[in-house]
């Protein structure tokens, strides 16, 4: 029975999301890929879960017990202030903060958590912001490493070599 309460939720759910994506304007300036898409391939994931579960309960479930429950509730919780946290402190981090911690509850040690999160934050940004071209939230640090690959972009040419640098005109 409680997988198909929680598939009827996740499908109203899914329902909900699909409607609030449809309603996201779109100016002519947007990105290929269009801030629409991405709601939309998280509202079909959760619909197609959802109905699984309605469709296909499982007979004997196994609930968590008490500890674990709240572990959960924990980790929703940190996701939560991820999403509230990322306009005011920029992407990486609550990104490196929250995957830290979500590996470290994973069961890697504390400073593994810490490295796997920095590297986590680093690689995510790197990859949108220089492969795919995608905006992300910035602030201090963020800021700070676009300035820094501009830098080198404004130094370097295409061939390696350093460039010639370049002198604004004097006044005299």
């Amino acid at each position: 029975m409680s997988d198909r309460v929680f598939g009827g939720i996740g499908l109203a759910l899914a329902i909900f999301y699909a409607w609030a994506a449809a309603g996201i304007q779109e100016s002519f300036l947007t990105d290929e890929v269009g801030p629409k898409v991405f709601p939309w391939i998280i509202a079909t994931v959760l619909g197609l879960s959802s109905l699984w579960c309605l469709l296909k309960p499982d007979p004997n479930p196994d609930w968590p017990s008490l500890g674990r429950l709240a572990e959960i509730g924990l980790a929703a919780l940190v996701l939560a202030a991820y999403a509230e946290a990322l306009p005011v402190f920029g992407f990486l981090l609550p990104t490196a903060i929250a995957s830290g911690y979500l590996t470290w509850r994973l069961g890697s040690k504390p400073l593994e958590s810490v490295v796997i999160g920095v590297l986590t934050a680093l690689g995510i940004y790197l990859i949108f912001r220089s492969l795919l071209g995608l905006s992300l939230p910035r602030e201090g640090v963020e800021l700070a490493i676009d300035r820094f690959f501009s830098a080198l972009g404004d130094t370097f040419d295409g061939s390696g070599d350093a460039a010639e640098p370049t002198t604004a005109p004097s006044g005299d």
